[in-house]
């Protein structure tokens, strides 16, 4: 890290941190700042920190060595690393649900929506698998006020998939449990990291468009066996 970071994010408050950190590109009129990149970089760093070790084995210390910026400003800021870990859950989840909601502006019909849910979450989380293995490896960490937070922005996320399934449901005439689909369909997207081979599996939008159909195709058939 550069010789000033330090100075930079002492600059800021740890609130004004957290809510820049919500977003992966730079608001509309808003200039992205040394700041904002120093600060995408500690969230990268400490995103792949926690792949690696795990919540429980990594130390601040591990943190400190991967972004170059010194212990003693690590806690000052961030007091813990479950206070990183907050950050890191809030960055990714949140800006998946962003990028979700400006897709769905321009998609209409509930089996097209559907499937735009799918490819988001696909597309995002393939592009950062390090993330998409912290945040299924560390779901349950965070506690207090941070982990509501979390969990808060987690059922947002949930309920949005649910909302799409239950107007493909209406628009379709189906008849089959949404909670069973819906936390299905996660589970098939969210372990990816296990196994997901580009050169096997295709690109994001070829494994969208499959799942997308096991998932429909699954949905209907249940709904006529009923």
């Amino acid at each position: 890290m550069e010789p000033d970071s330090a100075k930079i994010l002492n600059e800021r408050t740890f609130d004004h941190m957290t809510s820049v950190s919500t977003t992966s590109h730079v608001p509309s009129g808003h200039q992205e700042t040394r700041f904002d990149r120093q600060l995408a970089k500690i969230i990268e760093h400490a995103t792949s920190v926690f792949c690696e070790k795990g919540y429980e084995g990594a130390s601040m210390r591990d943190l400190s060595r991967s972004s170059g910026m010194s212990l003693a400003g690590l806690y000052y800021y961030f007091e813990s690393k479950e206070k990183l870990l907050y950050l890191v859950q809030k960055h990714y989840f949140v800006t998946v649900i962003e990028r979700l909601q400006q897709r769905l502006q321009e998609v209409s019909g509930a089996e097209s929506r559907m499937r735009t849910f799918i490819l988001n979450h696909l597309e995002y989380f393939l592009a950062y698998p390090k993330a998409m293995k912290v945040l299924s490896h560390e779901d349950d960490v965070l506690k207090g006020d941070l982990g509501r937070e979390i969990a808060a922005i987690k059922r947002k996320y949930y309920h949005s998939c649910t909302d799409l399934t239950e107007i493909l449901k209406r628009e379709e005439g189906l008849d089959f449990n949404t909670r069973v689909a819906v936390l299905g369909l996660f589970g098939m997207m969210n372990w990816l990291y296990t196994w997901y081979n580009p050169r096997v599996d295709g690109d994001a939008s070829t494994l969208a468009r499959q799942i997308g159909d096991i998932f429909l195709q699954g949905v209907r058939f249940s709904s006529a066996q009923s």
